[in-house]
């Protein structure tokens, strides 16, 4: 899991751990990857933390060929950075701005799939499953930036959808369009990140979405 945190990141993790995976956890804080894994381990799930920025690709390989020599091959990769958010309209759009979501969204996602589809090629099997907002879709004027990166990021994985299906592989995108948490301000849409995570176990078990929209 690429970007795992307290909120949708640990709710994913739970509905697999819950299914007898292993749990291979990845983000930047050291601190929070423990306090993730321990939470799972009372819930008798099997995790253990590799520290990496994803905007790093040297970081990101070593770690998922961390999780890969103490796990074993890696069956599901889920990937989810968190991007930040950075208000910038388009034309207000530069290549120093939008450096920072193509490194962490795209080249990210690029990165950990070269670390892991090989593996899932040889195997015959395996599932990659991104996560995007919905502006990726639908872009939203002041979030240009990010909505560039997650753009290029979905259409990496439909992409990915499209060509490996025939190889035993499945990949899809998520694209959340709603407040992720079990309460919101009144009149914004919202959903649990149980009930999201929930919708990332059918993908997983149904495989046959290329997309899974989440929105009001």
């Amino acid at each position: 899991m690429v970007g795992a945190g307290p909120g949708l990141g640990l709710s994913i993790a739970k509905v697999f751990g819950a299914h007898g995976f292993d749990i291979a956890l990845i983000s930047r804080s050291k601190d929070r990857l423990d306090a993730l894994a321990a939470e799972l381990d009372t819930a008798g799930i099997t995790a253990a933390g590799f520290p990496a920025d994803a905007a790093d690709p040297g970081q990101l390989t070593s770690a998922l060929e961390a999780a890969i020599t103490r796990f074993g091959q890696i069956d599901v990769l889920e990937f989810s950075p968190h991007a930040g958010l950075s208000f910038t309209s388009p034309e207000e759009v530069t290549i120093d701005n939008l450096r920072p979501g193509i490194d962490n969204l795209l080249y990210g996602a690029v990165t950990a799939v070269q670390a892991v589809l090989p593996g899932m090629l040889q195997a015959g099997t395996g599932t990659l499953l991104f996560t995007t907002g919905g502006g990726a879709i639908n872009p939203y004027p002041m979030l240009a930036t990010i909505n560039i990166a997650q753009a290029g990021q979905r259409n990496y994985a439909l992409n990915l959808h499209n060509t490996l299906a025939d190889k035993g592989i499945y990949a899809a995108n998520v694209a959340i369009n709603l407040m992720i948490g079990a309460e919101a301000p009144e009149g914004i849409p919202h959903r649990a990140p149980d009930e999201i995570a929930a919708d990332y176990w059918s993908l997983y078990t149904s495989r046959t979405q290329a997309e899974h929209f989440i929105g009001a």
